[in-house]
């Protein structure tokens, strides 16, 4: 079973740059996309019924801001919009999608950069999530997470760590976060099959980052424990373009 993530940074701008083509080609079982920037009433037919798939969107309130959806084959067994926080849910950044085998969340998390007041969202955020993810495994849930989290975790994650060590997106605590939530029974999935450097998933399109690959890894695969056997391959793919991130997959076998 193959699932894909990727923020597109505007999925109206993205249908304008080969998705559908792009989509049926890579033919993931789900793909799930982050900062779709619009409400289902402005999508057309070309992106509301893909061939072979069943999409369902979750919106910002206000237009062409946040907004994540899901495009898969197997029909979820239940479908939910948001944590169920009004503070959260109000911006469209999560859908969960109950399936046989796992739980699926597609997530949006939030970005911190324009004041101390977003950061202080972006970590509430982040506590309210895990606090859902944590209740899901004591319900013996198995969990898959992706999404934009908008944290490179190591130094390994990024291009200048030094010169970015007093940026939201590596602060010391919205990188202690992602050490309790994996130390809470997550796993990220990259870093089972690939411990190397230099491997991104953001690029700052002003600098023309990507050329240099100068990027990120904030674009995440994670698991819970109780899928560790099932899971087979996780990688990123960085020659995929038309947007700033580039898509991250997985593949797990169940039998």
């Amino acid at each position: 079973m193959k699932l894909i993530s990727w923020n597109v940074n505007g999925i109206r701008a993205i249908a304008k740059k080969g998705f559908t083509e792009w989509l049926e080609k890579e033919s993931p079982d789900i793909l799930c996309l982050q900062e779709t920037k619009a409400w289902e009433d402005q999508l057309d037919d070309s992106l509301l019924n893909i061939n072979g798939y069943t999409s369902f969107f979750n919106q910002a309130e206000k237009k062409g801001y946040s907004g994540v959806a899901v495009y898969t084959k197997e029909k979820p067994l239940h479908v939910q919009k948001g944590l169920g926080i009004p503070e959260f849910d109000m911006e469209g950044r999560v859908l969960i999608l109950e399936y046989k085998n796992f739980t699926l969340f597609n997530v949006y998390y939030p970005n911190g950069k324009k004041n101390a007041e977003r950061l202080k969202y972006k970590l509430n955020f982040y506590d309210a999530f895990q606090n859902v993810c944590e209740m899901m495994l004591k319900e013996g849930k198995k969990i898959i997470i992706c999404g934009d989290v908008n944290t490179a975790h190591k130094e390994i994650d990024l291009a200048r760590p030094k010169e970015n060590s007093n940026v939201s997106g590596f602060l010391p605590e919205e990188r202690a976060w992602i050490d309790r939530f994996l130390n809470a029974g997550f796993i990220d999935t990259l870093r089972i099959f690939n411990q190397n450097t230099e491997v991104y998933t953001w690029w700052d399109m002003v600098s023309r980052a990507r050329e240099r690959n100068v990027g990120w890894r904030i674009d995440y695969f994670f698991i819970s424990e109780n899928l560790r056997n099932k899971i087979t391959n996780a990688y990123t793919m960085p020659d995929v373009m038309g947007s700033d991130h580039c898509p991250v997959g997985i593949e797990l076998k169940f039998n």
